[in-house]
C-alpha cells in the first residue's frame, strides 16, 4: 500500500454552490423544474436534413411535454437518455463496490489535498469539501463493503483511520525498496526527499450519507445523436481510484459549451450534427486514453505480486517527485 498525495484542489462543494447562484441570476432565463420525471422522449428522424429536423420532444410523468432543439442527456451511467436513443455501450463489472460517505474531520485544517491510499481490497480516497469536511470513496469487495455498511458510526470511523494510517498490510521489501528509492531521489533531487504530509484523521461521518454502489467501466460508442448529446456518466463510466471521474465530465462540459456558443454566435442551429460531431471527436480523443489509463491503473493495484507492487511504489513515488512529470499528467487529467 502507498500513499498518494494528489495536487490542491478547490472544494468540490463550489460548484455546485456556484450553479445555483448562477441560475438564480439567469432565473429570467432558465426554468429549473424540479421533482419531474421524463416517461418518454420522442425523436426526431435520423434521415432528415439538419434544418429540417424536428425538435426533440420531452413528455413528463404529469402529462406536461416539452420540445427542444437539442437535449443534452446528463444522467449518469444508467442514462434514459442513452438508452431510449440506441446509443451502444461498451460495459463491464469490476468486481468492487464503493462505499461513499462526508467525513467530519478531527479538527479544522487547510483542508485542500486529495488523498489515495492502496489496500489489498482496492484503493481508498479522502477528497476535501471544506476546512472540516471530506468525501469518502472506499473502493473495496462486495462483501467488505457490505460490513462497512453494517458498523456503527464509531466502529465505521475506526475503519477509515486504520485503513488510512495502519501499517499493518505493509510489505517489508516494498518498504525497503520504496525507502532505498526515496534516498537515492533526495540525492538526485534534494527536494524529492522532504517530508510527506499525513491525511487528516476522521471524527464522525454525515448523516445518512453512507452508501455503497458497484464499480464497473462503461463507454458509449456515440456520445451524440440528431439533436441529442451525451455528457459525463452517461458518455463514459470508470473506477474512481484516479478521481477522474468528475473532471472527464467538466472536460464534456467546458467543450461542448464551447461549440454551442460558437454555434449560437454564427445563428447555427444548436441541434445540427456538424458542431455536435466537433464534441464527440474532440471528447473521445481525449477520454479514451484516460480510461485505458485508469482501466490499465485498477488492474495493476489488483495484484499483490511482489515484482509489480515494486514497480507501481517505485511509480507512484517518482511522479510524486518530478514536478515537470506531475505537471504534465495534471495537465492532460484536467482537460
Amino acid at each position: 500500500p502507498w500513499n498518494l498525495q494528489f495536487g490542491s484542489i478547490k472544494s468540490f462543494k463550489q460548484p455546485t454552490t456556484s450553479l445555483t447562484k448562477q441560475l438564480e441570476n439567469l432565473s429570467d432565463q432558465v426554468r429549473v423544474q424540479y421533482k419531474s420525471k421524463v416517461v418518454k422522449y420522442t425523436w426526431p428522424k435520423s434521415h432528415q436534413v439538419a434544418d429540417a429536423i424536428p425538435w426533440v420532444q420531452v413528455t413528463l410523468a404529469n402529462g406536461q411535454t416539452l420540445q427542444t432543439k437539442l437535449l443534452i442527456g446528463a444522467d449518469g451511467p444508467n442514462s434514459m437518455v442513452r438508452r431510449e436513443a440506441g446509443i451502444p455501450t461498451v460495459k463491464w463489472n469490476y468486481d468492487q463496490s464503493a462505499v461513499v460517505a462526508v467525513l467530519h474531520l478531527s479538527e479544522p485544517t487547510e483542508n485542500n489535498v486529495a488523498w489515495q491510499r492502496f489496500l489489498p481490497t482496492g484503493p481508498i480516497a479522502m477528497l476535501p469539501l471544506s476546512d472540516t469536511e471530506s468525501s469518502l470513496v472506499w473502493s473495496t469487495s462486495h462483501r467488505h463493503a457490505e460490513e462497512l455498511l453494517q458498523l456503527d458510526e464509531e466502529s465505521f470511523v475506526d475503519s477509515i483511520n486504520t485503513a488510512f494510517w495502519s501499517n499493518e498490510n505493509h510489505s517489508e521489501l516494498v518498504e525497503t525498496a520504496g525507502s532505498l528509492f526515496r534516498t537515492a531521489l533526495s540525492v538526485l533531487m534534494p527536494s524529492a526527499g522532504s517530508a510527506r504530509q499525513l491525511p487528516p484523521s476522521v471524527a464522525g461521518i454525515g448523516p445518512k450519507s453512507r452508501i455503497m454502489f458497484p464499480l464497473g467501466m462503461g463507454h458509449a460508442s456515440e456520445y451524440i445523436r440528431h439533436r441529442v448529446a451525451l455528457i459525463g456518466d452517461a458518455a463514459h463510466r470508470v473506477h474512481p481510484l484516479a478521481g477522474q471521474g468528475a473532471n472527464l465530465g467538466f472536460g464534456d462540459v467546458a467543450c461542448l459549451t464551447q461549440l454551442l456558443s460558437q454555434a449560437a454566435f454564427n445563428g447555427k442551429d444548436l441541434g445540427a450534427m456538424q458542431h455536435l460531431l466537433e464534441y464527440e471527436t474532440e471528447r473521445q480523443r481525449h477520454n479514451l486514453p484516460m480510461m485505458a489509463a485508469i482501466d490499465l491503473m485498477k488492474r495493476l493495484y489488483s495484484t499483490n505480486a511482489a515484482p509489480m507492487v515494486v514497480l507501481r511504489t517505485f511509480g507512484l513515488q517518482a511522479t510524486n517527485t518530478l514536478p515537470a512529470m506531475k505537471a504534465q499528467i495534471m495537465a492532460f487529467a484536467s482537460k
